[in-house]
């Protein structure tokens, strides 16, 4: 006789346990997602403001001549001034959203436009993109936007000085006083002054401490049974791009590229030129899911609120463990991009600093007349540019260029923002990271960082640091300019607080996190500090 059936439990006895039964589980899951999705719906949508560059500069015949907006990839005239009719039918897909308009728009060559569609899209959770605001860009007759050309100039030129030269190099004390000398300079200072200390620096707390690069750069990343050298391939030194007019009209009008020279050895980052490789290359979280594996590695401490930094009988793991903050630390840069790829297509279509850099070259050759602010072109960066050129362009580190997108908001900014923002929310921010490094001078081996700030180089700050560092490794290589770093970081920020709101309604666990903000501030987010989104109201 079989006796497995009597051997089997009844249907009775292997029912699932839980606070609350399946069709509970039903209704309480679909209350959560209306929560959350009021919580999203409560902060309500800022208002989108652009420079007004778009209407206010207008050619001979009175109409609009866009010499300020993005328009790579599109037809220009020799000028490098892109053809007006090819500029409104990149408006009317704008305007009208419909993929058919997008497909008519007019282009020069054979680049395409960078995925303008992606500011239409939507999430499932976090900010709308299209509820966040970004600040207008600086114009360019403004002394800010000379500011910051001046220093892109300036970073060109120094790209192959290791930044541990700084200190003694002529060239940095050149430009450190040119810098000095400009009314509207962003870069962080000194008693007023751009220093060998400051410059090319981030404005965030912890962007000053310590070597240029941050640790998440340079550290060893265990990555799970393997460890993996930060040593990069990069490139070879003293090659720049576009520097001659007719290559740098040609790719206006998404013409075809030169290809990269490589350096044979791989190095670990010392100047502009390598970490601008690694920002041509790298996947946007990439900074950010190493800088995480390493402090797991580390075992960094983590945020006071993690329910299980004390618990006597569980340790996290699909919550508050590790594999929820590595997927967590990636999950919120696609969302981040959405949020800014809005901003740049639908709100601001910020040119990029080589057509700026077109414009300086026409303008000083005696071609064209703009509405450039003068400070920018009394620049001895420019001088120093054309004497090594022959022309007023902008140097650049990539074969291509630019991105075929506009420059603001800036896409590995607004990545930083956010991923930077569910660290700093995770790990303790005051730890110390021990036993700093730095390359030698080839860049072929880590040494022992013994120098000014070795033992205050705390998690937070070089969270700010690593995110400075990637940000503004896109404007040493030509593509960005420094205001897309600061408001693009406070950009991603937003979307990364948001995401940790409304997914603090769904755990079990009591919990919460704190996070220092770009500003300083120290905010806290729990479900008990959410309530009063989860309000229900309507416009």
């Amino acid at each position: 006789m079989n006796n497995d059936n009597k051997e089997r439990p009844s249907r009775q006895e292997c029912q699932e346990l839980g606070p609350e039964n399946n069709k509970q589980r039903r209704r309480s899951s679909r209350r959560i997602r209306r929560e959350a999705s009021q919580i999203a719906f409560n902060r309500g949508a800022a208002e989108h403001i652009c420079n007004g560059e778009e209407q206010d500069y207008r050619g001979a015949n009175g109409k609009p001549n866009y010499i300020a907006n993005f328009s790579k990839g599109l037809p220009h005239n020799e000028l490098g001034e892109v053809q007006p009719e090819a500029y409104q039918s990149l408006l009317k897909a704008l305007e009208s959203g419909k993929p058919q308009d997008f497909e008519a728009i007019q282009l020069g060559g054979g680049r395409k436009l960078t995925n303008p569609q992606a500011g239409l899209g939507f999430d499932l959770q976090g900010p709308d993109g299209h509820a966040l605001a970004i600040p207008p860009a600086p114009r360019i007759d403004s002394a800010q936007n000379s500011g910051e050309m001046v220093e892109l100039y300036w970073m060109a030129l120094l790209r192959d000085i290791n930044f541990t030269e700084y200190t003694n190099n002529p060239l940095v004390a050149e430009a450190v006083g040119d810098l000095s000398k400009l009314s509207d300079c962003r870069a962080p200072k000194i008693d007023g002054k751009v220093t060998p200390a400051t410059i090319f620096r981030g404005i965030y707390p912890g962007d000053l401490v310590g070597p240029y690069i941050s640790q998440f750069l340079l550290k060893d990343i265990p990555y799970g049974s393997l460890t993996i050298s930060q040593r990069q391939k990069t490139v070879a030194p003293n090659i720049d791009y576009l520097t001659d007019y007719n290559s740098w009209l040609s790719i206006q009008n998404g013409g075809a590229a030169k290809q990269d020279v490589f350096d044979p050895t791989p190095r670990y980052i010392r100047n502009l030129r390598d970490i601008g490789q690694y920002v041509h290359v790298d996947a946007l979280y990439e900074a950010y899911l190493n800088a995480c594996l390493i402090l797991l590695g580390l075992n960094a401490p983590v945020d006071q609120g993690n329910p299980y930094r004390n618990s006597k009988t569980q340790i996290g793991f699909g919550t508050f463990g590790g594999p929820h903050i590595l997927s967590l630390v990636t999950e919120v840069a696609t969302r981040a991009l959405k949020a800014v790829w809005f901003q740049k297509w639908f709100v601001h279509r910020r040119l990029r600093p080589e057509a700026f850099a077109g414009l300086v070259h026409n303008q000083l050759t005696g071609r064209a007349k703009y509405p450039i602010n003068e400070e920018v072109l009394r620049s001895s960066a420019l001088e120093k540019v054309h004497s090594r050129y022959g022309t007023y362009l902008l140097p650049m580190a990539f074969p291509e260029g630019s991105p075929t997108h506009p420059a603001y908001g800036a896409g590995h900014a607004t990545v930083a923002g956010a991923c930077v923002t569910i660290l700093k929310a995770w790990f303790d921010e005051s730890w110390v990271i021990p036993q700093p490094v730095v390359p030698n001078a080839e860049g072929t081996e880590l040494v022992p960082y013994n120098g000014v700030g070795a033992d205050k180089l705390t998690v937070g700050g070089e969270l700010n640091k690593v995110a400075a560092n990637i940000s503004l490794a896109r404007d040493a290589a030509g593509v960005h300019w420094r205001s897309d770093y600061t408001e693009s970081l406070k950009l991603g920020e937003q979307i990364a607080i948001g995401l940790l709101q409304e997914q603090s309604i769904t755990f079990n666990e009591n919990h919460f996190f704190t996070l220092t903000k770009f500003d300083g501030q120290t905010i806290k987010i729990s479900p008990e500090e959410v309530k009063y989104l989860m309000v229900e109201k309507d416009d």
